[in-house]
């Protein structure tokens, strides 16, 4: 069995464009071998965590390390297709945008056709992990999404 490497699209910057993949389970999914709505927020949010940890960084070791966790703070997503049990899907995720304490992800995922099932823009706070509250992206995040407004 050969395992999937991420990938990252050279032309999005430094780790901008992140692919992910993810099969379907029969957990993923009802009576009919269809995927939950809320099964394709689990895949994103692994795709995002694992573009973090392609960038270096793990969310336990930002919390240990820095003291910050990251938050979903709004979502907007359309469903077009449905995924089925054991279809192997791909997560696309790209940083659409970042604040002095926010990153914004467009992340779609198709399946192995290439069809878009479901799309998404994900906002994501950077909160402090002592008291909840916003705090600013640390410089060490900041430098490798330098290209992103």
């Amino acid at each position: 069995m050969t395992k999937k490497t991420p990938k990252t699209d050279p032309a999005a910057g430094a780790g901008i464009g992140f692919s992910w993949p993810v099969r379907v389970y029969y957990e993923d999914t009802d009576a009919g071998g269809v995927v939950y709505h809320t099964g394709y927020l689990r895949y994103m949010e692994r795709a995002r965590t694992e573009w973090l940890r392609h960038l270096g960084h793990s969310q336990h070791d930002l919390r240990a390390r820095e003291g910050l966790l990251f938050a979903v703070n709004r979502i907007t997503i359309h469903y077009r297709k449905p995924a089925r049990i054991d279809e192997l899907l791909e997560v696309r995720s790209t940083l659409i945008s970042r604040g002095g304490a926010s990153l914004a992800f467009g992340q779609t995922i198709l399946n192995e056709r290439g069809e878009v099932l479901c799309e998404a823009e994900v906002g994501v706070a950077c909160l402090d992990a002592a008291d909840m509250k916003p705090r600013r992206l640390p410089n060490s995040i900041r430098m490798e999404l330098h290209d992103v407004n």
